[in-house]
């Protein structure tokens, strides 16, 4: 009877023993990154969302009539929307109705928008973002080939404004451009530009940077 059963508990002996390093393993699916620093693990896809309300916020930038916002209501689909803003300075929102949007920051309406949603939702997380700025304009006037009134989305420069304009005209006065600046108070002050000058790399400093309102006037 030994013999008959012998090769029956070797092998049961066997598979014991083959077993028993296995038991102090970690399972693949658990153990860490071996790219990863030592005491990090890898992080889940939760982990790795990212809420639009952790991205930095504008509290500098002041809207104004016709910017676009990009308004954005974390896992809101249906607040989530590019709008304008209307020449009244409002825009209008699902559930919250008009807001007075000129004249503010895009943080400070944000808060207005997770204020009024806090009826309708717990904690609404909301990101507001200057997509299009249209209400901040320059003003170009006379010897240029397409004078008119141009969005300062960017740092322009005066020599920028006369390019986006499409040039000096033939008899244009290229030595006697000027600047028309009015300071808080309301006061106009006239900055002398050489367009002749400044492209030959003289008096670089007469290339300022424009400033919303600000009027380039080439006679």
């Amino acid at each position: 009877m030994k013999g008959r059963y012998e090769p029956i508990v070797t092998g049961l002996v066997l598979i014991l023993v083959l077993q028993v390093p296995l038991l102090g393993q970690t399972p693949v699916s658990s153990r860490p990154d071996p790219g990863l620093p030592a005491g990090s693990a890898a992080a889940s896809p939760a982990a790795t969302t990212v809420s639009p309300g952790n991205l930095p916020h504008d509290d500098h930038f002041i809207i104004g009539n016709d910017d676009r916002l990009a308004i954005n209501v974390w896992k809101e689909p249906d607040l989530t929307r590019t709008i304008p803003v209307r020449s009244d300075g409002k825009i209008s929102l699902p559930l919250v109705g008009e807001l007075e949007a000129a004249g503010r920051t895009p943080l400070d309406l944000e808060h207005e928008i997770a204020a009024k949603l806090k009826e309708y939702m717990t904690e609404p997380d909301v990101t507001v973002i200057v997509e299009q700025i249209n209400s901040q304009k320059y003003n170009i006037l006379g010897q240029v080939t397409k004078p008119g009134s141009y969005a300062l989305a960017t740092a322009t420069t005066v020599l920028d404004a006369i390019a986006a304009s499409g040039g000096c005209r033939d008899f244009a006065k290229q030595k006697s451009v000027y600047i028309l600046r009015k300071n808080g108070a309301g006061a106009e002050t006239r900055i002398a530009f050489n367009y002749k000058d400044v492209i030959k790399g003289k008096n670089p400093e007469q290339n300022i940077k424009l400033e919303p309102g600000d009027t380039i006037v080439v006679p």
